[in-house]
């Protein structure tokens, strides 16, 4: 597989990078950033700690904004960063709204059709990207960890609790519940509710043997948060699963990046944590 490198710059004492790629997955090129700490070729290779985007965004967003580079070279992390949807399709409504179609992934794999063919995020991000990362540059894939934001956020959630031996940390910035999901996954996966189950973070944490900490911030001055977000129902569904979560609701901050940079050194460090103590 050809990988091009698109650009590249010193940062932190390690090396940020993009790349393009010609995915199996989804079908078209899709390009992903990835940031190597200091001393990447040490043995052993640094960890890979995966960082999934929210609506709208793409690799750019965090690698730019959320100042997660500086703590990931202070613990001696690979951070990748994917993109949040395929690009280039140009399928019938797929640019029209925000909430779906590009930029609006969800990390989930599609089921209905026009979408089903290239919008396969779940199988693009928790196994072709780590695999072809693996394979190009000297990172550990032994033990991995995951987060991200808003609908990254979930789909870190979910990723995890499907994937409880690849994943080994968990944590989210303001992970989105509903409506958004409602939207999205009549778009992906048709009418069916019972097949969403398959894909929803507050069903998923009772059967999935998941047994880690898990850090999730939610700012209070959220304007998403009475509506779209409701982090109550995946606290509920934690007790009740007898999952270890520590949600922190920190006062007047919102669901930007100033809040999501904010608390990075936090996650990154629940992250390092949790890694650093599998043996």
């Amino acid at each position: 597989m050809v990988l091009e490198l698109i650009e590249e710059h010193a940062c932190f004492g390690g090396r940020q990078a993009v790349y393009r790629h010609d995915s199996a997955a989804t079908g078209t090129m899709m390009e992903f950033a990835l940031f190597l700490p200091g001393g990447a070729e040490r043995t052993p290779p640094p960890l890979l700690l995966t960082y999934l985007s929210g609506l709208t965004c793409t690799w750019a967003n965090a690698t730019e904004k959320a100042d997660a580079q500086r703590y990931a070279a202070e613990h001696g992390l690979a951070l990748l960063f994917p993109d949040t949807s395929p690009r280039g399709t140009d399928l019938p409504g797929e640019h029209e709204a925000y909430d779906f179609g590009s930029g609006a992934g969800f990390y989930i794999d599609a089921m209905a059709e026009p979408w089903a063919r290239h919008y396969r995020m779940e199988t693009y991000v928790a196994e072709e990207l780590p695999s072809l990362v693996g394979e190009r540059f000297p990172v550990d894939l032994a033990r991995q960890g995951i987060f991200g934001h808003s609908m990254g956020g979930h789909g870190a959630l979910t990723m995890a609790f499907k994937n409880p031996g690849r994943y080994r940390s968990l944590s989210a910035f303001a992970p989105s519940q509903v409506p958004w999901g409602e939207k999205a996954f009549t778009g992906y996966l048709g009418p069916d509710r019972e097949a969403w189950h398959a894909h929803d973070a507050c069903a998923l944490v009772g059967s999935s043997g998941w047994t880690a900490p898990i850090l999730v911030d939610q700012g209070l001055a959220d304007t998403f948060l009475a509506e779209q977000l409701r982090p109550d129902l995946f606290e509920s569904a934690c007790a009740a699963a007898g999952v270890p979560l520590t949600l922190r609701r920190p006062d007047g901050y919102d669901h930007s990046y100033y809040f999501i940079s904010t608390f990075m050194g936090d996650h990154i460090a629940h992250h390092a944590r949790l890694l650093t103590e599998i043996s």
